[in-house]
């Protein structure tokens, strides 16, 4: 299966099925009473994180994701069957955002499940809105239409550890050698196209999972080589381990172009905790690895470690473990503690439910508000009793007072939120 890491997608909840206009046949009874069942809820999209998915490949053609719709009320008060949800596998690390880039889920643990989409609310049918005083209603409710929305699935592979280097530097044959993953290895740039992940025991008691992405080159923030695609696997990493192959012609150079992209991106991996790796260093005696080391320290920031290895002979690798592993553990400490860190909470100055505006347009009066809109979208137009029904909704809610205040008369039109019109 080819890896896919981030694909649009149109997501669907299911529609509400529609309340049933019914009336049993019974002697006696004013047009044989009202049996008319509610239709069923629909069906919820829900994302589900799996470790058995490693790539969006099966989204790179289905480009419409559809949750089933709710069936219609029937005679003798028969509920519509609900929508059944749709459950979409995503892997673990699976962020799913709207185009204008709010996050819908943010998919980090195995068995994780996020309501990406919900299910329209099924209409009540004629039986529902008995009463006292009105025994006979003409009043079925239309379902509510379910959620569509235009969303993009992005993978973030999380791991403890991310190897970031220029093409042919060595991340591949390091992660070969120290975990149980196979990435393809040759003596040529650009041999990883896809980023690999492997799992590291540092000893009986600590394991790391280490990511390899694709190697970056200059100019990899305005889209040059592959490894810009792929720095969000990357992203989630506690810490960065900055591989240089000890033969580059100018190493601080070498060190430079990383930083830079790694600054570029659109968060600053600069920020995170590195270890520079100098790499393929079974050649040189110990005099030369100084000489380079040295080199490197005097670019690095302070207090930032640089370790000579050589992942074939397996020289250095002990200690390149040992310390990573520390760095992690303070990261993973760091993280812990600002979770656990009382924080104040937002208040968030919402409109409610309850509340509605009007105003006076060129076509007429327009009125808004998220409870008259659910009223407005459940109510059949062509029908002169839920018309009525939600004209008294208004005059409720004080709706039709303001629409006098403002200058409405006998034969206005009103607009809801552009879902239909009624006659003042």
């Amino acid at each position: 299966m080819n890896f896919v890491d981030k694909v649009n997608v149109t997501i669907i909840s299911g529609n509400g099925g529609d309340g049933r206009l019914s009336f049993r046949h019974e002697k006696f009874i004013d047009r044989g009473g009202p049996d008319g069942g509610d239709g069923g809820d629909g069906g919820d999209i829900v994302a589900v994180a799996s470790r058995n998915q490693n790539t969006l490949a099966n989204f790179r053609y289905q480009k419409k994701i559809q949750a089933e719709n709710g069936a219609p009320g029937d005679k003798k008060r028969m509920h519509g069957k609900s929508g059944t949800d749709l459950m979409m596998p995503l892997p673990v690390g699976t962020v799913i955002t709207d185009l204008k880039g709010q996050v819908l889920a943010d998919l980090t643990e195995d068995g994780q499940q996020t309501v990406v989409a919900k299910g329209g609310k099924g209409g009540f049918g004629n039986a529902h809105f008995t009463s006292s005083t009105r025994q006979a209603p003409r009043i079925a409710e239309k379902g509510e239409s379910g959620e569509v929305i235009s969303a993009i699935l992005e993978l973030k592979m999380i791991a403890d550890v991310g190897l970031v280097g220029l093409p042919n530097a060595g991340k591949s044959t390091l992660l070969s050698v120290i975990s149980n993953a196979r990435p393809e290895i040759a003596d040529y740039p650009f041999t990883t196209v896809v980023p690999n992940l492997g799992v590291v025991d540092v000893d009986e008691t600590t394991s790391l999972l280490f990511a390899d992405i694709p190697g970056l080159i200059a100019g990899a923030a305005e889209g040059k080589g592959l490894g810009d695609e792929f720095l969000r696997h990357v992203e989630r990493s506690g810490v960065l381990l900055h591989l240089i192959d000890a033969y580059q012609p100018d190493i601080a150079e070498a060190y430079d172009t990383i930083q830079r992209e790694l600054a570029a991106y659109k968060i600053n991996l600069t920020k995170r905790p590195q270890i520079v790796v100098l790499t393929k260093i079974e050649g040189l005696d110990e005099a030369q690895i100084s000489e380079v080391v040295g080199k490197l320290k005097s670019v690095v920031p302070p207090r930032t470690n640089v370790v000579a290895i050589s992942a074939s002979a397996g020289i250095g690798l002990k200690e390149l473990l040992r310390e990573t592993a520390k760095l992690a553990k303070r990261e993973q400490q760091k993280l812990l503690k600002k979770l656990s860190r009382a924080t104040i909470p937002v208040i968030k100055l919402e409109k409610p439910d309850e509340d509605w505006q009007v105003e006076k347009t060129k076509r007429g009066f327009l009125v808004s508000g998220a409870k008259i809109e659910r009223f407005a979208k459940r109510t059949d137009f062509n029908s002169d009793d839920s018309v009525k029904r939600l004209h008294d909704i208004m005059k409720k809610t004080g709706i039709l007072h303001e629409l006098t205040r403002r200058g409405a008369e006998p034969g206005s039109i009103i607009y809801i939120a552009e879902l239909g019109t009624i006659s003042y």
